[in-house]
């Protein structure tokens, strides 16, 4: 199935509460174990003078509850020409039903996959995000976004995008950001939980805070 992964879409509230980080939502696992992984393609990358930037990515959902991990990796890669199979991934990252357990376990396979260890984590250890953590994460974007690269990030709870939906994984779950728009103050999600809400914008600072008790993999 291919679609256009920019889409605006009602949202059904996904969620799986969980121990560890890196679960997805039930709107996947209900149906993962009979269901291929869908496709999409996000429209052309593109970089203009107004502050904007969306990376071509070729999306594929996570096939199962718990490979959200694997899943954002995979489509981040995917924006480099990358198409690795999830589950070496998996097996690299040591997930298990109960998830992956930290942005650490995603960093080093997206170093083993891109090289030059061009990628590195980074901890948001408080409960809400500051505005200093908040401007580094738009930064951390924007360069790593630029440079033809994919951000994965670990979130947990509830969030709501700009088209007013709400994206709930109270027991965590990974994503993958895509492109920024508005000088980095608004960035694009690729989620792997669902195809039919296979993106959509947020603004970094509820991103941060979304992030906040974990970390992400940037540039």
């Amino acid at each position: 199935m291919r679609t256009d992964l920019i889409r605006k879409t009602a949202l059904t509230a996904v969620g799986f509460a969980a121990a560890t980080g890196g679960i997805a939502g039930p709107a996947i696992a209900a149906h993962a174990a009979d269901a291929k992984p869908a496709a999409a393609q996000v429209q052309t990358d593109r970089k203009n003078h107004n502050g904007e930037r969306e990376l071509n990515v070729r999306y594929e959902a996570q096939p199962n509850f718990y490979y959200c991990g694997p899943a954002a990796t995979r489509n981040a890669l995917s924006v480099q020409g990358k198409n690795i199979d999830v589950d070496a991934m998996a097996k690299e990252m040591g997930t298990t039903e109960a998830g992956t357990n930290s942005i650490n376990d995603i960093t080093p396979v997206l170093n083993k996959e891109t090289g030059n260890n061009a990628y590195h984590s980074v901890e948001i250890s408080s409960t809400k995000a500051d505005d200093k953590q908040t401007d580094k994460l738009r930064d951390d974007i924007v360069r790593t976004v630029d440079d033809g690269r994919a951000v994965v990030a670990n979130i947990a709870g509830t969030t709501t995008d700009t088209d007013g939906n709400t994206h709930s994984f109270e027991g965590g779950h990974y994503i993958s950001v895509i492109g920024y728009r508005d000088g980095g103050n608004t960035v694009t999600i690729a989620d792997s939980a669902d195809p039919n809400m296979a993106s959509y914008r947020i603004s970094v600072d509820h991103l941060a805070d979304w992030i906040a008790t974990r970390g992400y993999s940037t540039n």
